[in-house]
């Protein structure tokens, strides 16, 4: 399975949640957020923003469908200017739901492979 993050402009927020539903990936957690990147905030005449607002995406994929979601992400924010965002792509060892207390079929596979127990490090 892979965690994608993305964190895309606020006003192409609904395009990215649109275009995930087209291509069939409906499950996301959506957040407001603020930060900057490379450009640390805009001017604007002479009042600098440090901050800017952003909306922060959380979605968990099977590993086939990594490259249709980050796609769909990627068309759906772009606007061509800098501060469009970023898509952060990650491979999740496990996932577990809070009403059930059984791990999802991905994480029993990777846990069929894998002899040596969690040492607790670094996760």
């Amino acid at each position: 399975m892979k965690m994608i993050q993305a964190i895309v402009r606020p006003e192409k927020a609904n395009d990215v949640v649109l275009s995930l539903e087209k291509t069939g990936i409906l499950a996301l957690t959506r957040m407001d957020v603020m930060g900057h990147g490379r450009q640390r905030g805009i001017h604007v005449g002479t009042i600098h923003y440090a901050e800017i607002a952003k909306v922060f995406f959380m979605i968990v994929v099977e590993n086939h469908d990594m490259d249709r979601a980050v796609n769909a992400i990627r068309i759906a924010a772009c606007t061509g200017n800098p501060g469009d965002g970023k898509i952060f792509v990650s491979s999740l060892l496990e996932s577990r739901t809070i009403r059930e207390s059984g791990k999802s079929v991905a994480s029993q596979k990777i846990t069929d492979h894998e002899s040596t127990p969690l040492s607790g490090k670094g996760v």
